[in-house]
Order: structure tokens, then C-alpha cells, then sequence
């Protein structure tokens, strides 16, 4: 087993840049998404010590509650999601800093109501009148906010003081509405204050794809079309859409995965390396990955698209429904909750080498997961040998649900013939580094915090996603699917998915637990 070289620092020692002094503005704080996430990502941050001492959160939602109400609120989500990681000590220091409001977000009585209760919140905790806004609302609320806050003083920045806001996905459902709430924003703030968070770019495996290749000097040499044959980048679900069909059956799987999740996933992949982690500096690279994907023309959303929709079936021994028969779906709804596509990257190194991308519900296994598949080597040396065929190497990176990487090779099985076998080798973050307290929002909440944007998306970067998924959801609209549901739930997908990569003499890499 390979050693470290240094034996990582343990969690409860500040590593890094602890957070500017701030408040946290929380739009729909009464929300799944501030209990399951939010709130115990900040607390683990807490622990870090990477909270600065000068912090506090207000939340703001339509839920009558009090300062107090609120608090022990978020202990019991804490205790829910957390687990028994709740320490006294720094509990009860980390909950006297939270606040509320109830109001309508609708109401500019609400953003005068705000205004004063930041002003009140800052002589009590010395917060330097730096505030960050996260909008855990419904995406028609968005622009709305940010416009009522600025029209109301709350995005000005003055002298050494910050403001900023956090606006989660969707961001738009098209490459139209996506340009409207981006020229909306833009009117009432600058693009530094803009942070478009994506919690796929929290996860340690994610953040390490650049680490891994210009860190290490075996890799990146062989990261190009002379040695890569294909890259399959996969998001499977074993989940349904857990209570979000009213949201869902609008959205879909392309709507909800591909322009964003997907999207930085393949432009982390495959972007030149940046002449430093300078946040514009990576996001340059990004973003022209995002503008070299070659938009699919009509016919070729025919032969280079599958989309997908679960029917009932079997997982983890369980009986589930077809989605047609889920809560707030339309019994004849034609919302795709698979899809997979072939797309290529129109620049020097990538010319040529497909990426096979695919995200579904209701699938076999949970796992994400990108696979940079190798050329195969040259048989000649084995043709007079009992070996009949090379495999190709594999190197995978694993998201989730076990972060990690391991690479596929060949090598000799024991005895006096000649018989290839295939090895793995694998790293496990949790094996070498620990169990580590995450939500996966802790590195994105803490780097708004201290002002670095790498990890969130601009304006440009967004559009370009849109971009390429607009052409496929035209089509979509206008051929309706005829054949769904075509894939029972417990499985990999539809046929056509298998197809897509068979036509060109592939196959799909599939994770069973």
C-alpha cells in the first residue's frame, strides 16, 4: 500500500484562510436546502475554525419564527443531518449568531426590514458591513431579490466593505432566459459580486481534477487525442424525483444536470492548463472548452442525443413506481428523466475524441463519475501468444458516492502461459485521508467568504452551456418522445443509450455497488 509523503493535518486544525468578517443573508432559510446543507456547512466550517469570529447569518423566509424559534431549528437539523458531530462549546457560540426575519420576498417593506436588522447585526458582531446574499429560493425569484436589495442600498460597496450574492441553479431554463437574468443582474451589480454556485464543484474529487493533471507530471503529457480514445462522463441516480415533481416535470434531466453540473465537469476535464489559479484565470480556460463544444445540428440530435424515461421497476429489492405515476406528474408526461449525448470538442487536443456524457433517475447504482478511456496498444507483440485481445487502460475519477481514483491496467496472470488479467488500482479519500464532515457547500461558502470566484461560474460560462443543450431541447419540443416510459426503473438506461456508444464500437463503463 502506498504511504503518504505527509500525514494530512487532523479536522480540527484551521488549514487555510479563515473567512472575512461578514453576514450571511439567507433567502428562504425555512428550506430544505438551508436544513440539509446550509446551515451544517457552516457549522463545519465553524469547527474548521475557518468562521471568522466576527460572523453572523441572518435568515429570511414567510415561516413565523423568532430569533430563538430559529436556533433551535437549526439544532435539530444539525442533529438530523449531522449526526452526533455537534460539540457544546462550539455550538453554543456558532448559534448565538443567528437572527431572523419573517417576511415576503415579494414586500419592499421586507428589504427596509433587512437594511436595519444588518445595520443592528453589525454594531453587535462587528461584521465590517461585508454581507454576502444566498438565494435558496425558487428560481423566479432570482432577479427579483437582487434588484429589490439593490434598489434599496444593500449591494453598494463602499470603501473596504463587500457585498455579494450566491444565486443557486437553475440558472434559467434556456440560453434565453439564462442571457435575460444575467443582463438583469448585471444592471444592479458588478460580475465580481455575482457568485452562480454550483455544489458539484464543492466535492473533493471534483476540485482535485486539476490538481491531478498539472500536478503531476505523468499525466498531462498523455492528456490529448494521441492517447485518449473517448471520455465518459456518467451522473446516475438511483433516486426518483423525491417530492420535486411539480418542479421536475417542467425542468427535466437535461434542464437540471447538463448546462451546469455536466457542463463544469467536461470543461474541467478537458481545459488547457490556466497560467495560475487566479479565479478569471481558470474560468478563462473553462469557458473557451464550454464555446469549442460543437453544437449538434437537427440530424445530428437524432443520431447523437437519447433521452429517457423511467417506467416502474426494482431497487434495492424494493418495488417503485414509473415516474408517470410519481406526486405532481402529469399521467401522460413526456419530461425526460435520462439523457445521454456525444459531444465533441472543436480545438487541437480533443479533435476527434468523442465525450460520451449520460445523467438518469431510477438507474441501477448511485454513482458519478468521469472515465478517460486510453488507446489501446498495438497488438503485434501478443499475436503469437494466447492472448486474443488488449484491454485498454481506464482511469477513473470517482465523485460520488465514494470519492477517489483508480486507474485499469493489464498485467500477467500467474503461470507458464502467456494470459493477461485486469488490474485496478485505486486511491479512496476517506482510506487515506480520513472521514472528512462535508456537505459538499463548505469550500464554496467558505471562498465567497474571502472573495475567490474559482469555483463558481460567470456569466459567459453559463450562456455557453445553455448553448449547447438549446439545440437538442428545440428538437425535443418539437418531436415528442412516442415511446416512454422505455426504461424500468433498477436499470442502465434505455437501449438507445447502449446503442449511442455501441455505433462506434464502445461501451458504457457501469458501477455496480
Amino acid at each position: 500500500m502506498a504511504q503518504l509523503a505527509e500525514k494530512p493535518a487532523p479536522a480540527t486544525l484551521r488549514v487555510g484562510k479563515q473567512g472575512d468578517p461578514c453576514i450571511m443573508v439567507i433567502f428562504g432559510a425555512a428550506g430544505d436546502l438551508t436544513a440539509r446543507m446550509l446551515i451544517p456547512a457552516l457549522y463545519n466550517l465553524a469547527r474548521a475554525d475557518l468562521l471568522s469570529k466576527e460572523f453572523a447569518v441572518l435568515g429570511v423566509a414567510r415561516a413565523q419564527m423568532t430569533d430563538e424559534d430559529f436556533r433551535k431549528r437549526i439544532l435539530e437539523d444539525v442533529r438530523q443531518y449531522c449526526g452526533d458531530c455537534i460539540e457544546d462549546a462550539t455550538w453554543d457560540s456558532f448559534s448565538r449568531r443567528f437572527y431572523y426575519l419573517a417576511g415576503d420576498f415579494n414586500d419592499d417593506q421586507v428589504f427596509l426590514k433587512i437594511k436595519d436588522r444588518l445595520a443592528q447585526i453589525d454594531r453587535d458582531h462587528a461584521t465590517h458591513q461585508n454581507v454576502f446574499y444566498y438565494l435558496a429560493t425558487a428560481p423566479s425569484y432570482f432577479g427579483k431579490i437582487v434588484e429589490k436589495l439593490a434598489a434599496n442600498g444593500l449591494m453598494e460597496q463602499t470603501g473596504d466593505h463587500w457585498r455579494r450574492v450566491i444565486i443557486e441553479k437553475p440558472f434559467g431554463h434556456d440560453l434565453e432566459s439564462a442571457k435575460i437574468l444575467n443582463q438583469q443582474l448585471l444592471k444592479v451589480a458588478d460580475e465580481k459580486q455575482i457568485y452562480r454556485i454550483d455544489h458539484y464543484l464543492g466535492k473533493e474529487t471534483v476540485q482535485n481534477i486539476m490538481a491531478f493533471r498539472f500536478a503531476n507530471g505523468i499525466f498531462e503529457p498523455i492528456w490529448n487525442r494521441r492517447y485518449i480514445d473517448h471520455v465518459q462522463i456518467s451522473v446516475c441516480e438511483t433516486v426518483g424525483v423525491e417530492g420535486r415533481g411539480s418542479y421536475f416535470d417542467h425542468a427535466g434531466s437535461m434542464r437540471d444536470m447538463v448546462p451546469n453540473h455536466i457542463m463544469q465537469l467536461i470543461s474541467l476535464t478537458a481545459m488547457e492548463p490556466p497560467i495560475s489559479f487566479d479565479a478569471n484565470a481558470v474560468r478563462d480556460e473553462q469557458a473557451k472548452i464550454l464555446h469549442a463544444i460543437q453544437p449538434l445540428g437537427d440530424e445530428e440530435v437524432l443520431t447523437r442525443s437519447v433521452r429517457g424515461q423511467y417506467g416502474e421497476g426494482t431497487i434495492g429489492g424494493q418495488h417503485v413506481p414509473a415516474y408517470r405515476a410519481e406526486p405532481d406528474v402529469a399521467p401522460d408526461s413526456r419530461t425526460e428523466t435520462f439523457v445521454a449525448m456525444k459531444v465533441m470538442i472543436d480545438n487541437w487536443r480533443w479533435a476527434d475524441v468523442p465525450f460520451y456524457l449520460r445523467t438518469g433517475k431510477r438507474m441501477a447504482a448511485r454513482n458519478t463519475n468521469i472515465v478517460i478511456q486510453f488507446r489501446r496498444a498495438p497488438f503485434v507483440l501478443f499475436r503469437d501468444t494466447s492472448v486474443e485481445h488488449l484491454m485498454p487502460n481506464q482511469l477513473v475519477l470517482h465523485i460520488q458516492p465514494e470519492e477517489g481514483i483508480s486507474l485499469q491496467f493489464a498485467a500477467k496472470v500467474p503461470g507458464p502461459v502467456m494470459r493477461l488479467g485486469t488490474v485496478d488500482m485505486n486511491f479512496e479519500y476517506q482510506e487515506y485521508f480520513g472521514k472528512q464532515p462535508s456537505t459538499g457547500y463548505e469550500r464554496l461558502l467558505h471562498d465567497c467568504m474571502i472573495g475567490d470566484q474559482t469555483l463558481f461560474q460567470r456569466a459567459d460560462m453559463v450562456e455557453a452551456g445553455w448553448n449547447v443543450v438549446n439545440p437538442v431541447l428545440d428538437l425535443w419540443k418539437a418531436l415528442p418522445p412516442r415511446n416512454f416510459p422505455n426504461y424500468a426503473s433498477g436499470t442502465w438506461g434505455p437501449k438507445e443509450a447502449d446503442e449511442l456508444l455501441d455505433r462506434d464500437g464502445r461501451r458504457w463503463r457501469n458501477f455496480e455497488k
